[in-house]
């Protein structure tokens, strides 16, 4: 992402001079020069101050804010101001508003407020971009396009349910295929009109919670339908943009594991991703890092923008606590060491009134430098400065990829069965977190990723098995890999039906099993897998819980079996030897020391490489550019900690000290060593 007119870290974050007066503003630069920040995100919530009316437009304000920033050693992300739509234009067309789940039409107010398939919407929005772009395509202060903000929300009004059909049109060609997909034949429900399709709601097919429904392939292609409608005004207002410039990118801030939106879909529309980092006191930071490197797997392992973070408080958890001294800096080279090419606010100056006003900035209401949290920042600024050289564009080497899929995610999340409890989010991350734990690097991919590159992929509950993966998984395995699945795998097609045969239907030969019932229990329900040799690190009694396959083995070795219930001594843990590589299937959800002694044994056999030995809590993951490393040595504990690097000999960029062998590192500490 090394850009010539700021070749460095991007240091900055959002900024709404619109909200202040000029002494404010004058007082905004001096404090942002003593903090080191350099680009600003403007303009994101300005439609109605750049619109005040149907025909008239003014930027003057923008020109100035503009102008003033670049003056002073400050560049832009700019915004195209769309986020949140004029109360006129509610006013003076309500097909703008949205229609929520249980049918009723929203007034103005709030975000994400506008129907993505509105043809008002869509007209005043690629005209604002189109106005936006046209007058500041050339401003040498414009470093990156922001399209609208956070998308998200569903909508089920008139339009969508329209444009649902053409989508469907376009998806299946005939009604006949829709009945196929959909298994329309239960319940009567077979189409013989377009018209005759509804959309699911509390209205209709779909109960408020999103699971009970009775047609889960229509509901499924809603959620894909009206990501696509978003994506398409996204694209719409890129557009736009990209007929005066080519060479700027442009982007849109996600926002990391947000259940409504297929970001790899997204991600292919994109120049480069950006996201809004906002965990809680008590998310787990492995959650964190799985996100940040789920961003970065987007775009096959490209950097990425960290576009939000708070300072320190958030307002709008049921708990905003502070982050403790340290921790903001801990969490951005958090950002930083898993592939951000920025460090980004949100907000520089805390807003005086409505909902944000308790939302943390780099410049609190007190209005003055002297503040703990300005003064961890402009440390901040000064490191940044100091390290962009061997950062900037540096990649994240990993040989160990774990499969994350929206659409499989949603598909779960609908199914009538088996159990309301199975999370997709938390089976991934139990994985993730065990690679974590051991500081071994893990990709996060999609279903279409290269695999070829990749000594170990793992696809926690694959439940939906898409047209032509299973036939990639199988040819990665043959060619040597190892492949690692588990129970509610293999199930269903794209479209929800289920594969025939047996499960885990096309991954049937490939894992060597076949599976006839599935237990689910109650959560606190706990059956054991007992290994009766030693394998690897596996040995002995561990606890697993959620749902039990019982499964048969056909040509895979069985390495551990149930040990409790009607199916004890049934295979929970297998392993398959297809072509030249393996394919390992776990038939229950297994306790955390089941998943670091099973890590560890693949770690062994496949010499997947450690970053370094650390004590928990202390989080190492390298960086590589022209063929040398950046070590980050992140301790998450409020205590000293220690790690081992071994052999190494390496120096820290922030200090000067050099490191070797086993050493010591302070609580909430970070060092930067190469």
């Amino acid at each position: 992402m090394m850009n010539k007119a700021l070749p460095k870290i991007w240091y900055g974050g959002d900024y709404n001079p619109e909200q202040w007066d000029e002494a404010t503003w004058s007082e905004d630069i001096r404090m942002f020069k003593l903090a080191g920040i350099d680009i600003a995100t403007i303009n994101v919530f300005a439609w109605a101050l750049n619109q005040p009316s149907e025909n008239t437009y003014d930027f003057s304000w923008l020109d100035q804010t503009i102008d003033r920033l670049y003056q002073n050693g400050i560049y832009i992300c700019l915004a195209t101001s769309t986020a949140a739509h004029p109360a006129w234009m509610a006013k003076r067309y309500p097909d703008i508003r949205r229609v929520d789940f249980n049918g009723r039409k929203r007034a103005f107010g709030g975000r994400h407020n506008s129907c993505p398939n509105s043809l008002t919407y869509q007209k005043y929005a690629a005209r604002m971009a189109d106005k936006l772009a046209e007058r500041y395509h050339n401003h040498p202060a414009i470093l990156v396009w922001h399209v609208s903000n956070e998308y998200g929300g569903y909508c089920y009004c008139e339009n969508c349910q329209k444009q649902f059909r053409v989508w469907l049109k376009d998806r299946y060609h005939t009604i006949e295929a829709v009945n196929q997909a959909w298994n329309t034949n239960f319940w009567g429900h077979t189409f013989y009109d377009w018209e005759e399709i509804v959309v699911p709601s509390g209205l209709s097919e779909e109960w408020e919670n999103g699971n009970n429904t009775n047609f889960q392939g229509m509901s499924l292609d809603y959620r894909r339908f009206q990501s696509d409608s978003l994506l398409e005004t996204y694209k719409l207002e890129r557009d736009q943009i990209k007929k005066y410039t080519s060479t700027t990118p442009v982007t849109t801030n996600l926002m990391g594991l947000y259940p409504e939106l297929d970001y790899f879909k997204w991600a292919k529309e994109m120049d480069i991703i950006s996201w809004d980092n906002y965990p809680s006191i008590n998310t787990p930071v492995s959650l964190t890092a799985m996100t940040h490197d789920l961003m970065r797997g987007l775009k096959s392992g490209k950097p990425f923008m960290l576009m939000e973070q708070t300072p320190s408080q958030q307002n709008w958890q049921p708990f905003n606590a502070l982050k403790r001294p340290g921790v903001m800096r801990l969490w951005s080279y958090q950002a930083v060491a898993r592939g951000a090419d920025t460090v980004m606010f949100f907000q520089l100056r805390r807003s005086r009134g409505a909902t944000e006003k308790y939302h943390g900035a780099v410049i609190e209401h007190v209005g003055h430098e002297h503040t703990r949290v300005f003064k961890e920042t402009a440390q901040l600024g000064k490191e940044l400065n100091t390290l962009s050289d061997q950062i900037v564009d540096a990649r994240i080497q990993a040989k160990v990829a774990i499969v994350f899929d929206w659409e499989n995610r949603w598909a779960i999340q609908l199914s009538s069965g088996p159990s309301v409890a199975l999370d997709y989010v938390e089976e991934v991350h139990k994985y993730y977190d065990a690679f974590y734990q051991k500081n071994i690097p893990v990709d996060m991919i999609g279903v279409d990723e290269d695999l070829s590159q990749y000594d170990l992929v793992i696809a926690p509950v694959l439940y939906m098995v898409k047209q032509g993966h299973a036939a990639r998984l199988k040819q990665f395995v043959k060619d040597g890999g190892t492949f690692v699945t588990t129970f509610f795998s293999g199930i269903v097609n794209e479209n929800d039906l289920v594969a025939l045969g047996g499960y885990p239907g096309e991954l049937r030969d490939l894992m060597g099993i076949w599976s006839e019932e599935i237990d689910a229990l109650e959560p606190t329900h706990y059956n054991e897998i007992v290994f009766h040799k030693t394998f690897g690190s596996l040995k002995g009694h561990y606890n697993c819980n959620l749902l039990f396959d019982l499964i048969h083995s056909e040509t895979a070795e069985v390495l551990a079996t149930y040990g409790d219930d009607f199916y004890q001594g049934i295979p929970v843990v297998t392993k398959n030897k297809f072509g030249k590589g393996q394919a390992y299937y776990i038939a229950s959800s297994p306790d955390q020391s089941f998943m670091l002694d099973f890590v560890d044994t693949l770690r062994k056999k496949l010499a997947l490489e450690v970053a370094a030995n650390a004590e928990t809590g202390v989080e190492i993951i390298a960086r590589e550019k022209d063929g040398k490393k950046i070590f980050f040595i992140l301790n998450h504990n409020a205590g000293n900690a220690t790690f081992d690097l071994g052999e190494r000999e390496l120096i820290d960029q922030l200090s000067g000290i050099q490191y070797t062998g086993e050493s010591e590192i302070q609580g909430h500490d970070v060092l930067i060593l190469s």
